[in-house]
């Protein structure tokens, strides 16, 4: 034999050696915790372990409503640098699509230069839709509402995908559909509420003074009058609902720049404490940098820790320096989690939350983990709707499994008897490159961390199909040389020289198709065309190169004094 059929060798045997490594873990079921330096195991699709699928849809409204309400808190911020003091008023919801804030200056001798400031740094981000005297009132620009519609989806995906890797979900698909859904694909998940709540909580966590100074009659007068009127929360609503029907009701009782919320009682709903509490926010989550559970010492209660970012810890500073006697709430999707009284200044930029007591320990720690996890995996930038929901269970797609390994094995089996009937001992080489196809496909698969689906199997089917159409190229070249009268040996290598040309246009034209389900396809489509353009690749060089190998060391054993084709 030559040398280069020795180096050639040498490179398939290596190939075969590092795919069965990288397959060992799948094939002999090693545990994913252990010490094996390779992957542990090939990951199965939602369809074929089953788990949860949902599409959510984007509400861009209250986003709208919380940016302008953010860019409040930086307006009074800048023009109390400038020694201009204001108030901040109510905000005006009656277009959904184009929320409006009012404010109102101390001085209305300041209007102009509040104006020209406001203008100078947020020119391009906020508009003044309205003044009189010495209020004012502001809205976004829509360049900024645009590019809030741009990022939404980006940011949601990136927030959820951070939640999901906490949460231990191996091989998450989380794509945009169009401009206001998204899908997410939960293969292997078993507790399904807990994954939808995790992905579905906005988190907005806000910090907010509370106004003491309305009384606790007046509270309850104002919770008889929304019963009257039919609102009440129930277990199951959606709690962001009943709080804006709330404060549309009480709109005209609420103190300008106001509005109600609610401590919730997990037990009994119609005990919801009232609070009225301010309707823009001193500090928000993004201005946290960690949040961890952990044990009160005397109480033997969890509570999550936060810790601030610099600019965080700067404004609760000052928030708490400048209202010390009064109430902070501490407020998540507008659920006051506690609402403890300032007594000093705290500087270091540290908080918590307390979730309160209760018997069953486990819970409330079950609870703070699930709250700091999300608190660290950031807040949803808008408010997602589960527009629809999927649940494939485990034994659905263990059938799907027996049954593509029965479909696969019928397959195979015709396959290779024709290959051995009608080609005979090429036949027996085809089959060689059959197997050696389908474990570089799966190693491939395995390698890249990517994920088997039931298309994807499909896709490995296809392969097989492909690889035995190109050696039936290879050997029908072959045997027209011999038609010819030719040496043995010169027809095998006029055969592999013509089919060459053959195999390469056909399988170029198949990437082209595989390429373009990969860009424009989703989900399952992706998983087709990934797993057919590997199969493509090692379809060539398996039907072609290896087979080549093998038919070289067939000829050079029978001295090309036979040919078995």
């Amino acid at each position: 034999m030559k040398t280069s059929w020795w180096v050639r060798f040498s490179v398939l045997l290596v190939l075969i050696a590092a795919s069965v490594i990288v397959l060992l873990p799948t094939v002999m079921h090693f545990d994913e915790n252990g010490h094996y330096p390779v992957k542990s195991k090939i990951n199965l699709g939602l369809d074929l372990q089953g788990g949860l699928y949902m599409i959510l849809g984007i509400d861009f409204k209250k986003v709208y409503r919380d940016e302008v309400q953010t860019y409040t808190r930086k307006i009074e911020s800048l023009l109390k640098d400038q020694e201009i003091t204001m108030t901040i008023g109510d905000l005006d919801a009656s277009d959904a699509q184009d929320p409006k804030q009012s404010m109102t200056l101390l001085k209305a001798s300041d209007m102009e230069a509040a104006k020209k400031k406001i203008k100078e740094v947020f020119g391009n981000t906020i508009r003044i839709t309205q003044e009189e005297g010495a209020r004012l009132q502001i809205g976004l620009a829509h360049a900024v509402k645009t590019s809030i519609e741009e990022q939404s989806v980006g940011k949601s995906i990136e927030v959820i995908r951070n939640r999901i890797d906490e949460f231990g979900v191996t091989e998450p698909e989380i794509i945009a559909q169009g401009t206001d859904r998204i899908v997410v694909q939960l293969p292997g998940v078993r507790d399904i509420e807990r994954a939808k709540e995790l992905i579905g909580k906005t988190a907005k966590l806000e910090f907010k003074i509370v106004n003491d100074t309305v009384p606790p009659a007046k509270l309850q007068e104002w919770m008889a009058k929304a019963k009257l009127a039919g609102i009440t929360y129930k277990k199951g609503d959606r709690f962001s609902d009943y709080l804006k029907k709330m404060n549309d009701l009480l709109a005209k009782d609420l103190p300008e720049g106001h509005e109600i919320a609610f401590e919730k009682n997990n037990i009994d709903e119609s005990l919801n404490v009232p609070f009225v509490i301010e309707a823009t926010p001193r500090i928000t989550g993004d201005d946290l940098s960690d949040a961890r559970v952990q044990i009160d010492p005397q109480k033997n209660q969890p509570y999550v820790s936060m810790d601030f970012k610099t600019s965080g810890s700067k404004r609760f500073e000052e928030t708490t320096g400048a209202n010390i006697g009064r109430r902070m709430a501490v407020v998540l999707d507008g659920n006051v989690y506690s609402a403890p009284m300032i007594q000093a200044k705290i500087a270091g930029g540290h908080a918590q939350i307390t979730l309160g007591g209760g018997a069953n320990f486990n819970k409330v720690m079950g609870e703070a983990r699930d709250l700091a996890l999300i608190l660290r995996a950031g807040a949803l930038p808008v408010q997602l709707d589960f527009l629809e929901q999927r649940t494939v269970g485990p034994n659905l797609g263990n059938d799907s499994i027996q049954k593509a390994k029965f479909a696969s094995i019928i397959g195979c089996t015709l396959v290779f008897i024709f290959a051995i009937m009608y080609y005979r001992f090429s036949g027996v080489i085809a089959i060689v490159t059959l197997l050696l196809n389908v474990l570089f496909t799966v190693a491939i698969l395995v390698a890249i961390d990517a994920t088997l689906t039931l298309p994807g199997i499909a896709g490995i089917a296809l392969t097989v199909g492909m690889a035995i159409d190109t050696n039936i190229i290879i050997f029908e070249k072959i045997r027209d040389e011999v038609r010819k009268g030719i040496s043995n040996f010169k027809a095998y290598e006029l055969g592999y020289n013509s089919a060459l040309w053959t195999i390469l246009d056909a399988h170029i034209t198949q990437a082209a198709a595989g390429f373009c389900l990969l860009n424009f396809g989703t989900g399952p489509i992706r998983g087709f065309a990934i797993t057919l353009l590997i199969g493509i690749a090692v379809t060539v060089y398996t039907a072609y190169y290896v087979s080549k190998i093998l038919f070289e060391l067939y000829m050079d054993k029978t001295d090309g004094k036979e040919l078995s084709i």
